[in-house]
């Protein structure tokens, strides 16, 4: 008998009436999760999800068959040209239609419309040919200086994607290290998430921070911003205290 109880009690706990996460229906099953129906569904949203994803790879890998190097050399009709007289060809059709700042030069009676030149000198090779790549391609390199670089150059020009790609990947690398170089060049090029993410992180760390060399260079190169960080600090501060009053009244 007391056998026959074990089993019939397995029997039992195996099969329990549970809710279904998805349409919240209860239904009898051996493990936890979701209905056969949404179960079924589930698996065939991902199956039709999995087919979109390859086909937009398709065709981004389609889109970037004309930006290769090859064609950049033949069929290109403007250059940007490097302090060094270097040069990196591009299709004028492509600037303008990402760039308002070229469209501005190529469009009107300027220089850069009449010489098909545009002259970019205050950044390397390396850095205007990842920007002309990403005009092209939208991707970019996972290089921290690289970005700080191209976040300056699509500000400049004004090619918004790439500058908010550029600020999102800088903010996500925020540490103690570079917090305060960070809040300052946030403040320089209006890069409002990457000041809040840095300006948190120091507020966080004010008695390591305060005590660095970047931030001896940063009391003399800009008060102001020294004057901000204490003052987010003392307000901090000062709701904190406030809330700790509040809960224990």
């Amino acid at each position: 008998m007391a056998r026959d109880y074990g089993e019939e009690w397995g029997k039992t706990m195996r099969m329990v009436n549970m809710t279904c996460i998805s349409c919240k229906d209860e239904y009898t099953t051996s493990s936890a999760g979701t209905c056969r129906e949404c179960y079924e569904e589930a698996s065939e949203t991902e199956e039709e999800l999995k087919k979109e994803i390859e086909e937009l790879k398709s065709r981004i890998a389609f889109l970037k068959m004309w930006a290769s190097e090859a064609m950049l050399d033949d069929y290109t009709d403007v250059s940007l040209q490097l302090s060094d007289g270097s040069k990196i060809k591009a299709h004028r059709a492509v600037l303008i239609s990402k760039s308002p700042v070229f469209k501005a030069m190529l469009e009107n009676e300027m220089e850069e419309n009449r010489t098909r030149t545009i002259k970019i000198t205050d950044f390397s090779y390396e850095v205007l040919r990842s920007f002309v790549h990403y005009l092209y391609t939208a991707e970019t390199f996972p290089d921290e200086q690289m970005a700080y670089d191209l976040l300056v150059l699509a500000e400049k020009y004004q090619v918004k994607h790439l500058r908010t790609v550029c600020e999102k990947f800088i903010t996500s690398r925020v540490n103690n290290d570079n917090a305060i170089m960070s809040f300052a060049f946030a403040h320089q090029h209006n890069a409002k998430h990457l000041r809040e993410a840095a300006l948190s992180l120091i507020i966080e760390n004010m008695n390591t921070l305060t005590t660095r060399e970047e931030y001896h260079e940063l009391v003399d190169k800009d008060p102001r911003l020294v004057v901000e960080i204490y003052e987010s600090y003392l307000s901090k501060q000062v709701n904190t205290a406030a809330k700790e009053a509040t809960s224990i009244c």
